[in-house]
């Protein structure tokens, strides 16, 4: 599986959760009144089955972010471009999740992923030993950090999802990838359970996020499908599907 498909299967079960979380919310707003016609007295556990579905997106973003430090030729220029998406996207990310209104107590999931690009690039750019002893102390300080004074989306676990998958890329993959493609398969999906684990430690309904780990087991290493208006169209699909369900959200409450 390349990553042009595991990008694909990141924004459509990310779209499923939004949709519910935005327009098919049994307890808010829910535009086609699917839980109480549609679907009569089934409606809660649809609203949740799609929810569940929705939690599989966010630990292979994760997982991307891991790759894209691996083999960006410019992470200062993804840096920013992951910034940039932040701030566009932070009035239809409220707008549409946020009941319609302006919430500063929760950022959107691009300055959760610029946290944990800037802590996975930290490890891969600092080559010394001593970076292992400080990792747990910093990491979760660093977390806490962002949690607190940014209110990244995933509380602090998030940032420490990332990080613990950036662990992935240290030495002991580059041991094994040469020799035995399996095993640094094996190390990759190791290390994503124990990112899925740190937001299942925090939420237990991010339990569903293991789900994640199949296609993260099948990514061959390829790009699969790539081109610049591909890369672009990923990117800008973020805001402009929160505003899209915003405005359904809206005019149908």
């Amino acid at each position: 599986m390349s990553a042009f498909a595991l990008k694909i299967i990141a924004m459509v079960t990310m779209f499923i959760d939004h949709l519910f979380a935005s327009c098919i919310d049994p307890y808010g707003v829910d535009v086609w009144n699917i839980s109480r016609h549609i679907v009569p007295g089934t409606g809660t556990t649809l609203y949740w089955i799609g929810r569940m579905i929705g939690r599989i997106a966010f630990p292979i973003f994760c997982f991307q972010i891991v790759e894209g430090v691996r083999y960006t030729k410019n992470w200062k220029r993804y840096m920013a471009r992951l910034a940039l998406l932040a701030l566009i996207s932070e009035i239809p990310f409220d707008l549409a999740l946020k009941n319609f209104q302006i919430d500063m107590s929760s950022q959107n999931v691009f300055l959760t992923l610029l946290f944990g690009m800037m802590i996975v690039t930290f490890m891969k750019v600092v080559d010394q030993d001593w970076k292992y002893l400080v990792w747990p102390v910093l990491v979760f300080g660093y977390g806490y950090m962002a949690k607190f004074i940014f209110h990244t989306d995933y509380d602090w676990s998030g940032v420490v999802c990332i990080a613990v998958m950036g662990l992935m890329n240290e030495p002991w993959e580059k041991v094994f990838r040469p020799y035995t493609p399996a095993v640094s398969q094996m190390i990759h999906v190791v290390f994503a359970a124990l990112g899925i684990f740190v937001l299942y430690y925090k939420n237990s309904f991010e339990i569903y996020g293991f789900f994640a780990l199949l296609p993260i087991a099948l990514y061959n290493g390829r790009k699969g499908y790539s081109s610049k208006k591909v890369q672009y169209a990923f990117y800008f699909f973020y805001p402009v599907h929160l505003i899209v369900l915003f405005v359904i959200a809206y005019t149908f409450r």
